[in-house]
């Protein structure tokens, strides 16, 4: 193994738990325990967990901190005014391809916390410092290293938080979905998740989460690596940045046109004139394989519009069949038969309304 591959303070928990390691955007990352396939329904049907924190948690503060993150964003921040509430938003480049996509929650007017994804950390940090500097907004931009991430999910994932955790039962029991709430110093307990369940992302000192884990575990919480958190993902509709935009790729073109806010015309965010002189030509929609077979990434899709390719792919353990995501010519509808290239050959296929799980019941 590598060791040029970062750690998260979890790292001797997994080693020990026997997890299958591997090296998932410079991070020695577990993919799995043992049987994907039994951590994916673990999530389903009970509750699993997962160490994220490989994420980065950055805060931003400062007097122009709105001002700044109206700015860097696609999305519209003024959206956020109850404390703890959060938003999800694409971060652009001048040309509107997709430097991150993150997850920014609102705690004051100078008090915000950006969440970005562990491969493009490094170069976020520098990306949003860099805009600070040369916008000259009064506002600091802080990488929080010393925090860990635990997200527990699953329809019993807060039950058995509580559980391990009574006393953050009153502080978190009523926030609703996409908010968040400091339950003691540095510890944010969140409404938020990558599974199309319901559960928390928990934020809490890295000296702390080796404790939090095992009292979950004691409390009948699957761990999970990345392996089910994949087909999770897949199965709840949601983009995994690198596979369904990049900084080559446009949030329109990638069924994100939701986090992109341009009712102000004078929020002029990095990326939007590009946005708005973007001829729209490419739809991305979700695939069902009518045949036995696995679809995955880079394949290439027939429809009646025009040819297409895969983004994403893999066998779906709720459904059963294998499903994915494709960026096809626009005019694609639900229902459409399509054909997906199979090692050479063409099998058929259907075009989905996404998502095709959510909350544990299939409704694609």
């Amino acid at each position: 193994m590598s060791s040029a591959l970062k750690h998260t303070p979890l790292h001797a928990v997994h080693i020990e738990s026997g997890a299958k390691m591997v090296d998932f955007g410079g991070w020695d990352m577990p993919v799995a325990y043992g049987s994907q396939l039994e951590e994916h329904h673990a999530v389903r049907q009970d509750a699993g967990m997962f160490d994220v924190s490989h994420m980065l948690n950055v805060d931003v503060n400062g007097t122009d901190a709105e001002a700044f993150l109206q700015h860097l964003l696609a999305n519209d921040v003024r959206k956020l005014s109850v404390p703890g509430k959060a938003l999800y938003s694409c971060m652009l480049n001048p040309q509107g391809g997709v430097i991150d996509d993150l997850i920014v929650y609102f705690f004051s007017a100078d008090q915000w916390r950006v969440v970005v994804n562990a491969g493009t950390a490094d170069k976020d940090v520098a990306w949003m410092q860099e805009q600070a500097t040369s916008g000259s907004f009064d506002v600091t931009v802080t990488p929080r290293r010393d925090l860990a991430m635990v997200a527990v999910q699953g329809p019993n994932a807060r039950a058995k938080v509580w559980t391990a955790r009574p006393d953050w039962e009153q502080d978190t029991h009523a926030i609703a979905p996409f908010t968040g709430a400091f339950v003691a110093d540095d510890i944010l307990v969140a409404r938020t998740g990558y599974t199309g369940e319901d559960g928390f992302e928990v934020v809490l000192p890295a000296d702390q989460v080796v404790a939090f884990w095992r009292d979950l575990e004691q409390n009948g919480v699957r761990p999970c690596g990345l392996g089910a958190r994949d087909t999770l993902r897949l199965e709840a509709g949601m983009n995994l940045y690198g596979q369904e935009m990049d900084e080559q790729v446009n949030p329109l073109v990638s069924a994100l046109a939701w986090t992109v806010s341009l009712k102000d015309p004078e929020r002029r965010f990095i990326g939007r004139d590009a946005l708005e002189a973007v001829v729209v030509d490419r739809m991305l929609v979700g695939v069902k394989l009518l045949e036995r077979g696995v679809m995955r990434g880079h394949m290439k899709v027939r429809t009646q519009q025009g040819e297409g390719e895969l983004t994403s792919g893999s066998m779906s353990p709720t459904m059963g069949v294998s499903i994915g995501m494709a960026r096809v010519p626009l005019g694609a509808q639900p229902g459409d038969q399509i054909q997906v290239e199979i090692r050479g050959k063409w099998a058929p296929a259907e075009v989905v309304k996404m998502p095709f799980v959510r909350n544990g019941k299939i409704v694609a």
